[in-house]
Parts: structure tokens; C-alpha cells; sequence
């Protein structure tokens, strides 16, 4: 394939995509209906990741791109949970300051 050819998807796959982001959705609203304690935030966090895969993976071409696409998405990914690592981090070690006033 050449450098400038784009690959055609086939519409089954665009509408297949969106029935699993419809039916995720409806699974997010029934589970928020759900007390599961404290693996509510740990479920909706799933489901989401899965819908933005979807999102990213088909919608976004980074399925038929090049493998140098999918280094820069994930190395893109690989940062913001650097990122967030670090600021956890932080949070979690603030225990030691305390509170001033109190």
C-alpha cells in the first residue's frame, strides 16, 4: 500500500462500532444505578477506556494506520499515565505536611 492510498472500511464495521458505544452507554447508566461500593469508580472507569478504545481504534483510523501511529498513541498514553502517576504521587505523600490550622 502505498504511502497516500487510505484503507476503505466497510460501513458494517462504523455501525457495528456504534451499537457496542450505544450499548456500553446503556451499561454505564445501569451500573451507575449499581452500589458497588467502591469498585463503582473502578467498573465506569472500564467501561470508559473501552468506549475511547473503540472511539480511537475505528473511528480515528489508528487500526489500519501505520505502526508508527500506533507508537505515537501509545506513547501519548504512556505520558498521561506518567503523568498521573506523578500527580498521585504527590497527593499521596501529603500526609507527612499536615493540615496548618487545625
Amino acid at each position: 500500500m502505498a504511502a497516500h492510498e487510505s484503507h476503505i472500511v466497510p460501513k458494517w464495521i462504523y455501525f457495528t462500532v456504534f451499537i457496542a458505544l450505544i450499548i456500553l452507554t446503556w451499561v454505564t447508566a445501569l451500573v451507575s444505578t449499581v452500589d458497588l461500593g467502591r469498585w463503582n469508580i473502578f467498573v465506569a472507569l472500564a467501561i470508559a477506556i473501552m468506549k475511547a478504545s473503540l472511539v480511537a481504534l475505528f473511528f480515528m483510523h489508528v487500526y489500519y494506520s501505520t505502526r508508527l501511529t500506533k507508537m505515537i498513541v501509545l506513547s501519548g498514553l504512556f505520558w498521561l499515565i506518567l503523568l498521573l502517576f506523578i500527580t498521585m504521587a504527590d497527593l499521596w505523600t501529603r500526609n507527612w505536611m499536615g493540615v496548618p490550622g487545625r
